[in-house]
């Protein structure tokens, strides 16, 4: 009966920290504080790619952060989602200069105006025979969950599953910077009917992890170039079976579903052409443009590589 009873609670209660193995939390408090405890900060890869937008992330890539990710990439632990998209919406906020939160409303920008011009969250996607392998697609479900706590904290914010690959990518685990750009050159497209949706001036691209800034890279060059006349870059995809997870058209979700229940909470306001300012570049929170190419405004991880935080440049 004892041994029954512990079964059934473990569907149900966390059986340990994502972080460090703690029973019976989802995140424990010092794991907590290892992902979102410090202040995000603008990171760089080494060498940087060429097109690469200003990305800020909220944690280093090392111990606690990093088993974290990988329970929710690789395990499966979805309860994670919500802790991680906290950290990530951080980023994000750090990434576009707005404050970090301190309620549900009155949030500003760092003009004193209230912060109501949209942000358009567009995740980096998983390849489809990831997303098959792994029951979800990481990135994506962290994106919503950072929409979600963006909106909580008064920055209405949605979520365009808008990119996916064209051709399939080698692993990119085992290869350096160079063979990473390479790997990636050309591979990501936006989906057809999204285009129309890019041109708006707050767009983050969002990803779990930046190690060399290549695939950040080339996701900035697949929005930009649907930004312009039609051509090979906007032009569907071919059906393979390594074809990314957003094969079909992509459509902004304004309102958060968490996976695994009917709840549904309270959309953002409606965009309008109010909302939109047109030739106005956003400023990050260390001062830089926050993405100099208009629809592109900035990237946001949840984690990068701990050499990317020590790299300052005047």
């Amino acid at each position: 009966m004892r041994s029954w009873w512990r079964d059934l609670t473990d569907l149900v209660l966390p059986a340990e920290c994502g972080g460090c193995g703690r029973p019976r939390a989802v995140l424990c408090d010092r794991c907590r504080a290892a992902l979102g405890g410090r202040a995000p900060r603008r990171v760089r890869a080494a060498p940087e790619p060429r097109g690469l937008p200003p990305v800020h992330a909220a944690a280093p890539y090392a111990d606690e952060v990093r088993a974290v990710l990988l329970a929710h990439k690789e395990r499966g632990a979805l309860a994670l989602a919500r802790p991680l998209g906290e950290a990530l919406a951080g980023a994000v906020r750090a990434g576009l200069g707005v404050p970090a939160a301190r309620g549900r409303s009155g949030i500003h920008d760092g003009t004193g105006r209230a912060a109501r011009a949209p942000v358009l969250l567009v995740p980096v996607p998983s390849a489809r025979r990831a997303v098959r392998a792994r029951g979800h697609d990481p990135a994506r479900r962290i994106a919503y969950a950072a929409a979600g706590e963006l909106r909580r904290t008064g920055v209405p914010a949605a979520v365009l599953a808008a990119l996916r690959q064209r051709r399939p990518v080698a692993d990119q685990s085992g290869l350096g910077s160079r063979q990473r750009l390479a790997n990636v050159a050309g591979a990501l497209a936006v989906a057809p009917g999204s285009a129309r949706l890019l041109h708006r001036d707050r767009i983050v691209l969002v990803d779990d992890l930046m190690t060399t800034g290549a695939t950040l890279a080339e996701a900035a060059r697949a929005v930009r170039a649907a930004q312009g006349p039609p051509g090979p870059e906007t032009e569907p995809a071919g059906k393979g079976r390594d074809a990314s997870s957003n094969s079909r058209p992509a459509f902004v979700y304004l309102g958060e579903t968490w996976e695994g229940s009917e709840q549904r909470r309270t959309p953002p306001p409606v965009w309008s052409g109010a909302d939109r300012q047109p030739g106005r570049t956003a400023k990050g929170a260390d001062g830089e443009s926050a993405g100099g190419t208009p629809g592109v405004v900035c990237a946001a991880v949840v984690a990068a590589s701990p050499d990317a935080f020590g790299i300052h440049r005047n």
